[in-house]
């Protein structure tokens, strides 16, 4: 990943990015060329692994050759030249997108046995459901209903090899333009990507 040193993310990046975890890109290369499949994973940075779990009729999980790599995303919004206090001043602005990122690479391994993903999916579920009023739990299915679903689908962990990761949040940017940016975020309705601007800013004076 090209990450100029003004857009370096933080050493957590990972960590962060999967706090809130939300679906994630397994992409790996097969005899048949690239397969990508978007899916929810789990983060344990303590085992150094990323778990989800695909569709046994989807072979991404058997066909898969050499390491993966996860791409994981934040926020992310076009940036108008327009919001820019450069603007105005010379007028040398351009159009740009700001994102956060990471690309987290690792090895492949698949878990078929019954108390792996009954575990699993019910992490999963937990992550997704504690802040509900009346959070639905995999009991509330039927035993021989869940355990038709656990035949249905093979977990596929991520042991994590490097981490590349970058924040573009106009670092780059003066300090008049990056107001300029999280005003124009926020008029377009675009609140996560504005309050991760804020929180990028680089201390005054640097």
């Amino acid at each position: 990943m090209y990450v100029p040193e003004h857009f370096a993310a933080p050493d957590d990046a990972l960590a962060q990015l999967m706090a809130a975890p939300g679906a994630v890109d397994l992409v790996s290369a097969t005899a048949g060329g690239l397969v990508a499949t978007t899916l929810p994973m789990l983060h344990d940075p303590d085992a150094g692994t990323l778990c989800g779990h695909l569709a046994r009729t989807n072979t991404q999980w058997r066909d898969t050759v050499g390491e993966v790599l996860v791409i994981v995303r934040g926020p992310d919004a076009y940036v108008s030249p327009s919001w820019y206090a450069g603007k105005a001043e010379h007028g040398r602005v351009v159009p740009t997108w700001d994102y956060v990122v990471a690309h987290v690479h690792g090895a492949l391994v698949r878990h078929e046995d019954a108390a792996w993903l009954s575990a699993h999916v019910r992490r999963l579920t937990d992550v997704h459901e504690v802040a509900r009023a009346e959070p639905w739990s995999v009991d509330d299915a039927p035993d021989h209903f869940v355990t038709g679903q656990l035949r249905a689908i093979v977990g596929v962990e991520v042991r994590i090899s490097r981490v590349e990761a970058k924040w573009k949040l106009s670092q780059n940017r003066s300090a008049a333009d990056v107001d300029g940016v999280v005003r124009g975020l926020l008029a377009d309705g675009q609140p996560v990507a504005a309050a991760a601007v804020e929180r990028a800013r680089r201390p005054a004076g640097s």
